[in-house]
């Protein structure tokens, strides 16, 4: 009998979809061809820090559909280890429709997802996952936003992975239109958020889940609920850093053309994440975090722009020394 593969090094989980994005400017009622790819945030990471040579394990399901079988197929292709990836026959596999921009503005999105074989997520879904053999999870906000299962599957992730002595990041991901309040919202947030080691907010997310303004008033927020460090997404300001030693911000690189701003703060998780967990900096994260995000907004589809490691390393050659 063969023996299965090594348990993976990092865990992710959410809800993969089917995209559809136009091949036309204009609104979608108009548009009338479309190029298929795969969505998701959870996904995006994911698949970036797997372009790295991480052992990534992701954790899902999908509808025994044919949309479920090319993102099982696509994942796979990816290097992505699917063992935790359920197929439901019950349930059907999300869809996202994407406007396409050009003129470097936020694409209009249009989502096909309620009752979808994500939203029936569970605790039992994670029964035979091996936490002793992670080194890493990462998780977002956009389970929990999905249903009450699905919520409880977020919080049990969470705890069995601080329960093994698992590193946990977590990016908020906000999607207001899928909680049934915003006070839901930001509570069932901070809360998952205090079980974190590396907190990865947007600025605008951080105001809206802490009532704060600034991004070291948001960084003391969290790290006041128990995270190590905390590290916030400025756009094309790049990002700010705090722990409870350090605090600084920096710049982020100049992009000449926005195509697609899509993933952009996805392309910045895979970035910190990776680098601190290569053992570098926090300085030394943070530009790559702003290096990878600055090369997402460059090319069209959610995460077409996520390099891999010889391309990486590469890029980062060209960088002068931080001081």
């Amino acid at each position: 009998m063969t023996s299965r593969p090594t348990p993976p090094e990092i865990l992710t989980f959410g809800e993969a979809m089917t995209l559809f994005v136009a091949e036309t400017p204009g609104d979608l009622a108009e548009v009338a061809r479309f190029r298929r790819g795969i969505a998701g945030a959870d996904t995006n990471v994911a698949i970036g820090l797997a372009r790295l040579g991480f052992h990534v394990g992701w954790l899902s399901r999908v509808g025994d559909d044919s949309f479920g079988t090319y993102i099982r197929r696509t994942l796979e292709a990816e290097g992505l280890d699917c063992r935790h990836l359920t197929r439901d026959p019950d349930h059907a596999t999300g869809l996202v429709f994407k406007a396409r921009v050009d003129d470097g503005s936020d694409p209009h999105v249009e989502y096909v997802r309620r009752g979808s074989a994500a939203s029936f997520f569970s605790p039992a879904d994670a029964q035979a996952v091996d936490f002793a053999a992670a080194r890493h999870l990462h998780a977002t906000g956009i389970p929990p936003a999905l249903s009450a299962s699905a919520r409880e599957l977020a919080f049990h992730m969470l705890e069995r992975a601080r329960t093994a002595g698992v590193g946990i990041s977590f990016d908020p991901n906000l999607r207001p239109g899928l909680w049934g309040s915003d006070a839901e919202m930001r509570d069932t947030l901070n809360d998952l958020a205090s079980r974190a080691d590396w907190v990865l907010p947007g600025l605008a997310e951080g105001r809206r889940l802490t009532g704060l303004d600034s991004a070291h008033d948001i960084a003391g927020f969290y790290l006041d609920r128990g995270a190590r460090a905390v590290i916030i997404k400025l756009g094309p300001e790049g990002g700010y850093y705090r722990d409870a030693t350090q605090h600084f911000t920096i710049e982020g690189f100049p992009v000449a053309e926005v195509i697609d701003t899509v993933g952009a703060g996805d392309g910045f998780a895979v970035g910190v994440v990776s680098a601190l967990l290569d053992g570098l900096s926090p300085r030394t994260a943070v530009r790559r975090g702003n290096l990878i995000g600055a090369r997402a907004v460059q090319v069209r589809g959610d995460m077409e722009g996520l390099p891999h490691r010889a391309r990486l390393t590469e890029l980062e050659a060209d960088l002068p020394p931080l001081d």
